[in-house]
């Protein structure tokens, strides 16, 4: 803002990433649903632990379908109109489950689920990196992300409530009608992008685009296809570090409720307690891997040396969390731990999920964050079909070898990845020289 004005500037990029967390809230309420519930559901319905990971792998399978069909999506009708028919589509995806009478119907559900969910992800990446300037990317990135670990936080405990009082096909319906709430602020608030918006002043304006009140017109962005996407390794370092290191962040996702059910005896009920315990260490993480991102860069730190720090100390954090987790003999111990492994992961992962916004502009955005999070599925799939055979007698084998995806997934951002700035086009506006 000019030093004669005092008007305050327009905050619409902020109520656009809160909406966009909120709804990131209910779409972790509605996957997590059932793993709290299914102790009871598998009873019911005489399916095993091997079912259950067959469901995962249903969900797995088609959310990496939807990772890359909703990127490409909303790279083509925008944030608005793809965030609608993803929450629509989940939303009756979930509230489907009340009819499930077995593990063939539960499968269909849950493929449905997993490929309208997905476009949460591409999503928020395209909307963060057209609403926000690089020096605000990775916290706003962190608010999402922490969307994520509260819908964690409250699903455990939420749907343990809910099924004491509903029993699990009427709370399948309840949690379906969410979405269907969320949708009326957000169509009424994201009117249209950043450069169109009414409640969008020009001070707000030039801070997301990057540039002064009253600049020329821009050079026309870099609009790679799909091929030459894919061409750069800036893309496929990005690729390869959500390859190994989402497999964390799901183990627990997946498994949580039932590796506390297995390993110490808890009910549906003392899941409920202790579940949600981890995913506030997410939730801290998130926000705080995105105010150290952001302040590094505000201190004069460039770009390219503020993310790949951050997301190295998420990897520092997480390695021996996850080797203290293999010695976790009380579950007050475990949740803990897992915290810190979960802390960690967020920490990194809300850096990580800003390259692509750091690297390409927002017509390409979409689509490598859909592919990013497509190979993170296929990661995530080779661990799910591990998990039975590896948790036979502890859940210390898998904690082990998820720890070492950790330094993998660091090799490919410090060697394969190179310089985080921005390809072709216009170069970012830099308001530090790079150190």
């Amino acid at each position: 803002m000019t030093g004669t004005s005092t008007k305050r500037r327009s905050a619409v990029r902020w109520i656009i990433i809160a909406l966009i967390a909120l709804a990131t809230v209910i779409n972790y309420i509605d996957r997590n649903a059932l793993a709290v519930m299914w102790p009871e559901i598998s009873s019911e319905i005489g399916a095993t632990k091997e079912d259950y990971a067959l469901l995962v792998t249903v969900f797995m399978l088609f959310y990496a379908a939807g990772q890359f069909a909703f990127g490409r999506l909303f790279d083509i009708i925008g944030v608005r109109l793809g965030f609608a028919l993803s929450i629509m589509g989940w939303s009756i995806s979930i509230a489907l489950h009340a009819v499930s009478h077995s593990v063939l119907s539960f499968s269909v559900f849950r493929a449905m689920l997993g490929i309208s969910e997905a476009g949460a992800w591409p999503g928020a990446v395209k909307a963060n990196a057209e609403w926000f300037p690089a020096k605000e990317r990775a916290l706003a990135q962190g608010i999402f992300n922490a969307g994520a670990s509260i819908g964690a936080i409250v699903s455990a405990p939420l749907i343990a409530l809910l099924f004491l009082w509903l029993g699990w096909k009427g709370t399948f319906l309840l949690i379906g009608a969410l979405g269907f709430i969320w949708l009326l602020p957000w169509l009424i608030v994201y009117r249209a992008g950043p450069d169109r918006h009414p409640w969008v002043d020009a001070a707000e304006r030039a801070l997301i685009l990057d540039a002064p009140v009253g600049d020329g017109p821009m050079l026309p962005a870099y609009a790679p296809t799909l091929k030459q996407l894919m061409s750069h390794r800036q893309s496929w370092g990005i690729v390869l570090a959500r390859f190994f290191i989402d497999p964390i962040w799901w183990l627990f996702v997946s498994w949580l409720p039932i590796y506390l059910a297995e390993t110490f005896g808890f009910d549906i009920k003392q899941i409920g307690i202790f579940a949600w315990v981890p995913f506030v260490g997410a939730m801290l993480g998130s926000l705080f891997g995105g105010w150290l991102s952001g302040r590094l860069i505000a201190g004069g730190w460039s770009i390219h040396r503020a993310r790949k720090w951050t997301i190295t100390l998420g990897g520092i954090i997480m390695m021996p969390a996850l080797l203290g987790a293999v010695f976790a003999a009380e579950p007050v111990a475990a949740v803990l731990t897992i915290a810190a492994v979960l802390f960690g992961f967020q920490v990194a992962i809300g850096n990580i999920q800003t390259l692509p916004g750091d690297i390409f502009h927002g017509k390409s955005v979409g689509s490598l964050a859909g592919i990013g999070g497509m190979a993170a599925v296929v990661g995530t799939l080779i661990t799910t079909w591990l998990v039975p055979a590896m948790t036979k007698i502890s859940y210390a084998p898998i904690f082990i070898l998820v720890a070492a995806l950790v330094p993998l997934s660091l090799a490919a951002i410090w060697l394969i990845t190179g310089r985080i700035e921005k390809l072709g086009g216009a170069p970012e506006h830099r308001l530090q020289q790079h150190r």
